[in-house]
């Protein structure tokens, strides 16, 4: 780090977790997030300040009027505008020294694996069952960390997956099954600050397995309501069976 970064970075540089040396980790890093919409807009703005050194972001959608209510990353001017190079340039914009590689398409599943290999750590931040089910086979598959987040009327969920570490459990040791209703926003509807909440706590999440700091969640999964303002934490334990983990060591 020079003098430029060691001022930009004081205030994480002052905390006794983090200090010089987990400043010069997250400098390092690349995070690999799947989806740019609510989720993704509110946790990779987040992660570029916090001096993640390189930040792959996928997303074949393009911003409409509708998503405006709650992905504040985006305005007006970029209605049409795909979401993945457009949050590309706000994170640039926030912070130039952070690399950015902006892939303006859906991927497919040997092309997750090509990016999550290149990762320290993957964000799905989609907003379907069939696209999270793949990020995690690609993350069990290589044994990478996995921060998952989802947010629909007022219910959130977060849950970090840990393929890294022995015993941990995955995404489909808790939602099995080829198909599922995705309670997507466009049919059900989503409150505004939720995706900012969850999205913010994916960064969290992120930053704290990159960092290994306090106590990063994992084999765990967290419910958040906006109606009450409360939290309900979940075991998710190992399933032996499962299609996906289950004849994994880790």
């Amino acid at each position: 780090m020079d003098d430029r970064d060691l001022l930009r970075y004081s205030r994480h540089i002052l905390l006794d977790e983090i200090g010089i040396e987990g400043q010069e980790k997250l400098l390092s890093a690349t995070v690999f997030a799947v989806g740019c919409g609510g989720l993704g807009a509110a946790a990779l703005p987040y992660l570029a300040a916090a001096g993640i050194g390189h930040i792959v972001l996928a997303d074949g959608d393009a911003v409409d009027d509708t998503n405006l209510q709650r992905q504040t990353a985006f305005g007006e001017a970029d209605i049409g505008r795909n979401k993945a190079q457009t949050l590309a340039g706000r994170l640039k914009s926030g912070n130039s020294r952070c690399q950015t590689t902006a892939l303006p398409r859906f991927l497919d599943e040997d092309a997750l694996v090509e990016q999550a290999a290149q990762a320290d750590i993957v964000l799905d931040c989609s907003d379907n069952f069939a696209t999270r089910q793949a990020v995690n086979r690609v993350c069990v598959r290589l044994r990478k960390p996995l921060v998952s987040g989802a947010a629909v009327r007022f219910d959130g969920q977060l849950a970090a997956y840990r393929a890294d570490l022995p015993g941990s459990p995955c995404y489909a040791c808790l939602f099995d099954g080829e198909t599922a209703d995705d309670g997507a926003c466009a049919l059900f509807g989503v409150f505004a600050p939720l995706v900012g909440i969850i999205g913010t706590m994916q960064a969290a999440a992120a930053l704290n397995i990159l960092l290994d700091t306090g106590k990063a969640a994992h084999g765990v999964l967290q419910t958040y309501n906006a109606l009450s303002g409360q939290w309900h934490t979940f075991a998710i334990p190992k399933d032996p069976g499962c299609r996906v983990c289950g004849g994994a060591s880790a």
